[in-house]
């Protein structure tokens, strides 16, 4: 069952190319990084402190082409940990079926923050065994 979890820092380094937010279990201790890449950062950070853009952004473009077409996303999923690469996929409603579109999470999370209201988030019980070594954080 995935387990329901919330971006809880973005950290963003000007000196490093690799930039990292964590996610935190929602009803939980387990917490854990990921290194993504600045501009999916900076989108994260715009859309977290509600900082407009005066034309759309790659994943502003996302969502309204989504929405445009009468689908709906529904959520995130990091379903899978394989060689240091985390998987992701964003669930979307269209015409009453599920499609599940593969995705880098740092792209997943920048369009679960794009929506409004955001999207929930969810990582399978299997990543964070593998990313927390199987105990807690």
């Amino acid at each position: 069952m995935p387990v329901a979890m919330e971006l809880s820092r973005i950290i963003i380094s000007e000196i490093n190319d690799q930039q990292v937010i964590f996610l935190k279990e929602i009803d939980g201790p387990r917490a854990f990084p990921i290194m993504i890449g600045i501009h999916e950062a900076l989108s994260i950070h715009r859309h977290v402190k509600g900082e407009e853009m005066p034309r759309p952004m790659t994943h502003d473009l996302l969502v309204q082409t989504v929405e445009s077409i009468g689908a709906e996303f529904q959520d995130v999923v990091i379903s899978e940990l394989r060689e240091h690469t985390y998987f992701a996929k964003l669930r979307v409603r269209h015409d009453g079926e599920l499609v599940e579109i593969d995705a880098r999470p740092s792209d997943a999370i920048a369009v679960a923050v794009t929506c409004d209201p955001p999207l929930p988030i969810f990582v399978a019980e299997d990543v964070l065994n593998d990313v927390l070594g199987g105990g807690q954080q």
